[in-house]
């Protein structure tokens, strides 16, 4: 009976350990937030930007001015959006 050789395992541990991107929200309603400060990372406009909060070009949605992060609903999409404290 003659045999083949399986492929060794390091070929095929290699795959499958690549690390996280570390999308998601960063953070969460009512929470406060200073300029400039990430709110979401995500890949795609899953959420959409409100008043108060920019987009970047990696679709990052982050804080323009001072205030608590507020999130809604507008047309079926949630929006995210930075209120001013008094």
């Amino acid at each position: 009976m003659s045999h083949v050789k399986a492929s060794g395992k390091v070929a095929q541990h290699a795959q499958g350990k690549r690390h996280g991107k570390r999308l998601g929200l960063k953070k969460s309603g009512g929470e406060k937030i200073q300029v400039g400060q990430i709110i979401v990372k995500q890949r795609g406009a899953k959420y959409k930007v409100g008043k108060g909060v920019g987009m970047g070009k990696d679709h990052t949605i982050f804080a323009m001015i001072d205030g608590l992060v507020k999130f809604g609903k507008r047309f079926g999409k949630t929006t995210i959006s930075v209120v001013a404290k008094n």
